[in-house]
């Protein structure tokens, strides 16, 4: 099943994506008034049974996606967490013993065909395609053998980059990671139980149709389980959560010269199992 929020006439509300339209969940009696909320209240059977025999509320024109969860608590981001992405930064250096992490704000991630804006303050706007583990109960501490239970769903992200701001501090990435609508997410969540394993998901990311960015979970440093342990052994995972898994090789600016996102461009993050993120570039 596929959950998602999104705007109409009649305001913001979620729901069931099919191949046709949207049926909107958020206009029923007794629902909860958003995906972040009925994923916290809701279990993915109950979502399941409240769309049965409905037919479509809205056609996709005429909507406007958002982000799936519009107000995560927390937006945790994973660094270069595949294999050939470490290498191709560090060289034949020893794997990292942990992962690296950062935080973004839900502001700096749009919906699904809004546009991703270029600042005034850089010309170097770079992709990174990842998949996004969207968490569905409050756990802490919580074990690999459990982690994940603990999964919703996931989405596609497209974990935008302003990379010389990204070099401003000594230690962190922070200002490069957190410009407004930056990158986006999206178009949807995927349910969990559309799974069989994380374990060999693939990733791609294009720019104007030209592959850039390819890879599998298989190929990652630390899996979704292992994550999902880590993080939550120093912060207490809640539903709404997303965890952005880290992108492959093949980011911008990689190439020699690099290759920025220009106004006009078309990005699309592809995730096996979900679907494709689309965003076009503007200018500020």
């Amino acid at each position: 099943m596929k959950l998602a929020s999104f705007v109409s006439a009649g305001g913001s509300s979620y729901g069931v994506v099919t191949d046709t339209g949207v049926i909107d969940l958020g206009v029923l009696p007794n629902m909860p008034g958003s995906l972040h909320q009925a994923i916290a209240q809701l279990d993915i059977a109950e979502l399941r049974r409240a769309s049965d025999k409905r037919s479509v509320d809205h056609d996709f024109c005429d909507i406007t996606w958002s982000a799936p969860i519009a107000d995560p608590e927390k937006i945790i981001c994973i660094g270069i967490n595949y294999i050939n992405r470490n290498e191709e930064y560090f060289g034949d250096s020893a794997l990292p013993s942990y992962p690296s992490v950062f935080m973004r704000t839900p502001g700096s991630l749009v919906g699904h065909m809004q546009p991703i804006i270029r600042p005034l303050d850089s010309a170097q706007l770079d992709y990174e395609g990842e998949i996004g583990i969207v968490i569905g109960a409050t756990g802490r501490r919580i074990s690999q053998e459990r982690a994940e239970d603990y999964i919703v769903g996931l989405t596609c992200v497209q974990e935008g980059s302003i990379r010389d701001w990204m070099r401003h501090g000594k230690f962190n990435v922070t200002q490069g990671k957190n410009f407004d609508n930056s990158g986006a997410i999206g178009p949807w969540m995927a349910t969990a139980d559309e799974f069989d394993s994380y374990g060999e998901l693939t990733v791609s990311t294009r720019v104007n149709g030209q592959q850039r960015q390819r890879d599998t979970t298989a190929n990652l440093l630390f899996s979704f389980r292992y994550l999902i342990s880590y993080l939550s052994t120093f912060m207490t995972l809640r539903p709404g959560d997303i965890i952005s898994t880290g992108t492959p090789t093949g980011a911008g600016a990689r190439f020699d010269p690099p290759k920025y996102l220009l106004p006009g461009d078309e990005v699309e993050v592809e995730v096996q199992g979900v679907g494709i993120l689309k965003n076009h570039v503007v200018d500020e």
